[in-house]
């Protein structure tokens, strides 16, 4: 069934490929009228995670997961939970493990298929007690990760857990790591590899006997990427398995709340198997929407007044929900 149409009127004249879509609302959009408040929590293996929460005292929770190498300072991030407060949600923006401006204690990090940190911010926040309803969006990685934990295994997912939205999200990641390594991608794999780079750099002193950064230089995409590091670091056997082990397609039949996808079809990091049109058709639950354009985490409809068609998506979604 829900293979829904797209509503989304395309960015402004000048926002002519998805190139330009993708990297200038990354870049330039400004959006410090929101306020977080911090908060650090230690997960179940003794590691930490910390929180940014916008609080307005509602009873509806808003968790917000960020893509890779984001976090939850980055400007979509800030406008998404600003859009959740003005519909009468607080909203929690997390950050991911070394993503919050210090590393972490452990060697593992995060990684596509983590989802037991984002379990560990579901029930943290339940555990609060302010909550009766939790709303989950995700945007590229984090939009696989919820993805993920929603459908894996759907019965444990708690039943304040009421509906989920993503955006932009590689959810088939073997087939999404050989469209990043295209030529036409290059300054995005430089950026990533770049900012990982450093994130090794801080875990030096814990890496594995014979795991180094000699010749890192010679990396060029997350194939080569994931196999020396990402996937033996958590417990993966090499970059096939991670990447099989964590795409969320096929886990996307089992998912049992009203979930919205929302991947543009110009997605410059998105090949054709991420977009699940069977999956949609087969399972009430699941909407996926696609519109022309938008390029990767982008969807401004006016750039200059700060107004995104994600946020926009995302309130009309979740405010057309039946009611309890």
């Amino acid at each position: 069934m829900p293979v829904v149409p797209s509503k989304y009127p395309g960015g402004p004249f000048y926002f002519f490929n998805r190139h330009v879509q993708t990297i200038v609302p990354a870049l330039f959009r400004k959006e410090k009228a929101l306020v977080y408040r911090r908060e650090r929590i230690i997960t179940p293996d003794n590691d930490f995670l910390d929180l940014d929460w916008s609080e307005k005292g509602n009873q509806r929770l808003a968790i917000i997961t960020h893509g890779l190498e984001g976090s939850a300072d980055r400007p979509y991030m800030r406008g998404m939970a600003k859009q959740m407060n003005k519909i009468g949600m607080d909203a929690l923006a997390w950050n991911f493990r070394s993503c919050s401006g210090e590393p972490n204690k452990l060697l593992r990090s995060y990684h596509m298929g983590a989802t037991d940190d984002l379990h560990t911010v579901v029930e943290y926040a339940l555990n609060t007690g302010r909550y009766q309803e939790i709303y989950l969006i995700g945007f590229s990685m984090g939009g696989n990760i919820t993805l993920h934990y929603l459908g894996q295994q759907p019965g444990q997912v708690p039943e304040q857990v009421k509906a989920a939205v993503a955006f932009s999200v590689p959810c088939h990641i073997l087939s999404a790591s050989a469209q990043m390594a295209r030529p036409g991608n290059r300054v995005y794999m430089q950026r990533f590899l770049k900012t990982l780079r450093h994130k090794l750099t801080d875990k030096m002193a814990m890496l594995p006997e014979g795991m180094t950064l000699d010749n890192y230089h010679k990396l060029k995409t997350f194939p080569q990427f994931d196999d020396r590091y990402t996937a033996p670091i958590h417990g993966f056997k090499n970059a096939e398995e991670y990447y099989t082990s964590c795409s969320s397609r096929q886990y996307l039949p089992n998912i049992r709340i009203p979930t919205l996808l929302v991947n543009a079809l110009n997605d410059p990091f998105l090949s054709t198997e991420c977009f699940p049109v069977a999956e949609a058709e087969q399972n009430p639950y699941f909407f996926l929407e696609m519109p022309r354009h938008g390029g990767h985490v982008g969807f401004a409809e006016d750039f200059w007044q700060n107004i995104y068609y994600s946020e926009k998506r995302t309130a009309e979604f979740f405010s057309s929900l039946p009611k309890e």
